[in-house]
């Protein structure tokens, strides 16, 4: 209902008075149209081929991507597994040398005992 009543004063407003209105005319020269020279004329790429394009680019930017960050991820994790296993090193040669001071008391205590 408001549309209808909006309607034509909307028209009037869209219009100016052509009071207001200034024509230009479009002026050329012979000299110009003689130096014109014809765009050339482009082969359209297809919408299969410019799909086929599209989609390859992505894939390969996509896989590109995420063959860096699975790299990245592989090196994070290998790091981390090297300090697990140097740390696993090192309590086992820790244990390593207490099970040799123990069995060297063991041994000094059976040659007190005799």
């Amino acid at each position: 209902m408001a549309s209808r009543i909006l309607l034509p004063a909307m028209r009037a407003l869209s219009n100016p008075p052509t009071t207001l209105r200034t024509a230009r005319s479009i002026q050329t020269s012979a000299r110009r149209f003689a130096d014109a020279t014809a765009l050339p004329v482009k082969k359209p790429i297809g919408a299969f081929r410019g799909g086929i394009f599209g989609f390859l680019l992505g894939s390969t930017l996509t896989g590109g991507g995420i063959y860096y960050y699975i790299l990245d991820e592989y090196k994070v994790s290998n790091e981390l597994l090297t300090e697990d296993i140097y740390s696993l090193q090192a309590s086992v040669q820790r244990v390593h040398s207490y099970v040799q001071t123990l069995e060297e008391k063991l041994t000094d205590l059976e040659r007190k005992k005799k």
